[in-house]
């Protein structure tokens, strides 16, 4: 049976600058070292974006390891104390874009598997559900692949995400849901005049500060269970007039909601509408609102599944990891519709940042907790 080096398989990933849609060749390095395995491989093309399916094994249980090769941008090289894409190790380290987030913890759940066949400790089913479309507009990549499951009529019973879950170091923290986001554009109307004869005109900047005031300050929820309170935060206040005695006839923001389990998608804008169509009769000035939610919060409760990897976190570790709930989005949002999942990967204090870089000893850490996590699983859920 062939034997995958955790570290080698990571530099190679590294070398191949997948930033977002490109995938460089990416996905024909993971899928060759899964075919060395036995798994059969399909490769799904969604418009611009690669994504890769791989299984072996038949029938249940069948555990899912999903992931992303594509990368966040380097920025400006020069800041860069390595060459982003050389996967150059210095020191006790692995350097390089996407070693944190997450080509290396790939490399790990693929060695994982390939220890895991040698000694037989998989008995229903293994798979991946690798895209290329994470860190851009997720709408070609896992969301279509799991429509693509369905379709094709293949259940999966848990997935692990290897995101880099853990703050500072390998062993702290499984996440266990997440928030919910939604986008929001508001745009206050008002008429334009003169700043001399404002009595001629109707300033719609106070009526926008005045909503976005209210807003801001007024509490959504006092949280939910693993989850802090909800939050709403203004990203940007766009007005573009340029001349200092007109008063404009519009002033726009954007903001962000990320939600907990308390609200959906639907029902944060319900309040939203609510709140605004009330502070507008008191204004006089008219507004629009434009909103995308890219995400609904969960939280998964397989208490088994969710054991099963702490179990395995703290035999390798000697720390019992903390469930959470904090940090942005993944792609765990569309997974959750289809099978109870959980987030566990590298440290990621340096993801997306210059110099991103993991500790060359966790690859190896990582890919024993996974290997743990797939002899566990079978044995747990078997007869499930």
């Amino acid at each position: 049976m062939t034997k995958i080096d955790p570290l080698e398989l990571s530099r190679a990933l590294i070398r191949r600058p997948s930033v977002t849609p490109a995938d460089e060749g990416a996905l024909d390095v993971l899928e060759g070292a899964l075919v060395g395995l036995g798994f059969s491989c399909h490769r799904l093309k969604f418009e611009n974006i690669d994504n890769l399916y791989a299984r072996i094994g038949e029938g249940a249980p069948h555990l899912c390891f999903a992931g992303h090769t594509d990368v966040v941008p380097p920025g400006d090289i020069s800041s860069w104390s390595v060459d982003p894409f050389a996967a150059e190790i210095k020191g006790d380290k692995l350097w390089g874009r996407g070693a944190a987030d997450m080509k290396c913890a790939i490399a790990a759940f693929a060695a994982a598997a390939a220890a895991a066949l040698a000694n037989g400790s998989i008995t229903g089913s293994l798979s991946f559900l690798i895209t290329g479309d994470e860190e851009g507009a997720a709408v070609n990549g896992t969301r279509k692949m799991l429509e693509w499951l369905r379709d094709e009529k293949i259940s999966v019973d848990h997935c692990l995400v290897g995101e880099p879950s853990n703050p500072d170091a390998i062993g702290d923290m499984i996440k266990v849901g997440r928030r919910g986001s939604i986008n929001c554009w508001l745009t206050v109307t008002g008429k334009q005049g003169h700043v001399a004869y404002p009595h001629r005109a109707q300033n719609p900047i106070p009526a926008l500060m005045r909503k976005l005031l209210f807003l801001s300050e007024t509490p959504l929820d006092d949280g939910y269970e693993r989850f802090q309170p909800s939050s709403l935060q203004v990203t940007d206040i766009e007005i573009g007039n340029s001349a200092h005695n007109v008063i404009p006839e519009k002033a726009a923001a954007r903001f962000n909601i990320r939600f907990n389990p308390t609200w959906t998608g639907e029902s944060i804008q319900q309040w939203l509408n609510e709140k605004l169509d009330a502070l507008a009769a008191e204004t006089g000035a008219t507004y629009d609102l434009t909103s995308i939610v890219s995400g609904e919060a969960f939280l998964t409760t397989d208490m088994d599944f969710l054991g099963l990897i702490a179990d395995c976190v703290e035999e390798k570790t000697g720390r019992r990891p903390e469930y959470s709930t904090s940090g942005g989005t993944s792609d765990a949002r569309f997974i959750k519709d289809y099978a109870p999942v959980a987030e566990f990967g590298m440290v990621g204090a340096t993801m997306h940042q210059t110099d991103e870089h993991v500790a060359v000893a966790d690859i190896e850490v990582l890919t024993d907790i996974y290997q743990a996590v797939i002899a566990g699983y079978y044995d747990r859920f078997r007869s499930s």
